[in-house]
């Protein structure tokens, strides 16, 4: 588990399972001392003043307004507090990341069942706002590996709220929450075990119907059959497994799926890939048929380019990419210099000046039905003009309030990022409204960790506003919290 790969080439590559990076379980009592640090920032806000986690940064996509009384202490809650390898769980604190997440439980054998693409996800973040990965048409989202967790609500209070039992209400109401039901500050979760390696096959399929077959089909067996309408049928051996799946819309005429499966073949380590160097992960898709990668390198192959975010800021240049620190070819980095741009608008002012229009910002993840999807993809090609798209099926296996996902149903979600242009006699915003109109009227979901246009009727009427309006009750009965339609429609 320990052993580092050597290329031809003589460069050394990443372990097999133990990341760059190893952190350690911080035990109870370290967790305990966190909480009541937590409790005692909670009671030094002044009544009827609003509550807010008092953090430097975020995935959100969402612009928030500033906070003006002290937010809560979380500098201690973002460890893995024990891992219990007989049972496959493990204590998490809320604020944990799933790079530190991973980086702990890697040395064990074990990874969280989803890892959000993203490093700094948090796994309270994941838990309260919803994440997604490869993993998901076998384990569903975050949420629904989550056994019980202590929650700090509006009215200063730790619950601990599992599928059963007193505060079930609150269990199954906070996945979509967004923080306003309360804050994660533990989370039992269930750990898969991990394989040294990731293979992947990278199939192209030439009608987005035919994706959508194979991606039921695959979903369905848990394996490859090598039968479809693919752009090279004979690519993929029959009977192969599927343990990952995802893909890339590039047009209408080329799709990709991306199937993965686990390897403890020693002699992977002569082929492995690694994407922190010159070449993009998403580019690698037309070009290779096959792939190999550490578990750790698999888990963050999207994290390195911000999916291809990154070519925004110039890095998928090869001459600035060589000049660009490998450390800093990262989600958060670009994330910051999103943020720096909405504050002061740099680049906006030389677009203005060079006669350039302005710009929508177009960041969404949507669900949708397997048998829509192709039909949402085609509708987003004749008025969306940005590609590409990430394609990533999801299971799920529960039933929860605020985000009503039908157990047991196929969808797939459709990741999208970035900005185009406003075109004359349009406003900023239209693109956005015509998407959630769009997938609304195709029986789909949209994530709120960006920008969202509903009415307030309808919003409700489509994440849980009653159960939503119950709970809210029960565990924030004064408001300390800001609502959900007020904080991710209305950005208060």
């Amino acid at each position: 588990m320990n052993a580092v790969h050597v290329r031809a080439d003589g460069r050394v590559l990443s372990t097999s399972v133990v990341p760059p990076m190893i952190a350690a379980p911080i035990g109870l009592m370290a967790h305990r001392a966190a909480v009541d640090r937590l409790q005692a920032s909670y009671r030094q806000i002044p009544a009827g003043s609003p509550v807010r986690l008092a953090k430097k940064t975020s995935n959100l996509f969402r612009p928030r307004a500033a906070l003006a009384a002290p937010g809560l202490d979380v500098s201690g809650l973002s460890e893995v507090i024990s891992v219990d390898v007989a049972a496959r769980t493990a204590d998490v604190q809320g604020m944990c990341t799933y790079e530190r997440l991973v980086a702990t439980l890697l040395p064990f054998g074990f990874m969280p069942k989803v890892v959000p693409q993203l490093r700094t996800i948090t796994l309270g973040g994941a838990v309260t706002g919803l994440g997604i990965e490869s993993s998901s048409f076998r384990n569903g989202l975050p949420h629904e590996s989550v056994r019980e967790l202590d929650i700090l609500t509006g009215a200063g209070e730790i619950v601990t709220a599992s599928p059963e039992g007193e505060h079930a209400d609150l269990f199954t109401a906070f996945p979509n929450s967004f923080g306003t039901l309360g804050y994660a500050v533990r989370l039992r979760i269930d750990l898969d075990p991990v394989r040294p390696y990731v293979l992947t096959r990278n199939i192209r399929f030439d009608s987005l119907d035919a994706a959508c077959e194979a991606v039921g089909r695959i979903v369905a067996g848990g394996r490859w059959d090598g039968v479809d309408g693919s752009h090279d049928a004979a690519a993929g051996g029959p009977g192969e497994p599927v343990d990952f799946l995802d893909g890339v819309m590039f047009s209408a005429e080329e799709t990709y799926l991306v199937l993965g499966r686990w390897s403890d073949d020693p002699h992977t380590a002569e082929v492995l890939s690694d994407y922190t160097g010159q070449q993009p992960y998403y580019r690698s898709l037309p070009q290779r048929r096959t792939d190999a990668l550490t578990v750790h390198d698999y888990l963050w192959r999207w994290d390195i380019d911000w999916f291809w975010c990154s070519r925004a800021f110039g890095v998928q240049n090869p001459t600035v990419r060589r000049l660009w620190p490998a450390k800093w070819r990262r989600s958060d980095i670009y994330h910051r210099i999103v943020g720096l741009e909405n504050r002061y608008h740099v680049k906006a002012s030389i677009d203005r000046r060079r006669g350039l229009p302005e710009r929508e910002r177009v960041i969404q993840d949507v669900e949708l039905p397997l048998e829509r999807t192709a039909d949402f993809l085609r509708w987003y090609l004749d008025h969306v003009p940005m590609l590409p798209v990430w394609l990533c099926p999801l299971v799920g296996r529960g039933t929860w309030s605020l985000y009503p996902l039908t157990p047991g149903k196929v969808y797939v979600n459709a990741g999208f990022w970035g900005t185009v242009p406003i075109e004359p006699g349009r406003q900023d915003g239209d693109v956005n409204r015509e998407i959630e109109h769009a997938v609304a009227d195709l029986d789909g979901h949209k994530s709120l960790y960006s920008d969202a246009y509903y009415d307030e009727s309808d919003f409700w009427a489509r994440y849980g506003g009653g159960t939503y309006q119950q709970v809210k009750r029960r565990y924030d009965p004064a408001a300390r919290l800001p609502d959900l339609y007020a904080k991710v429609v209305r950005r208060a």
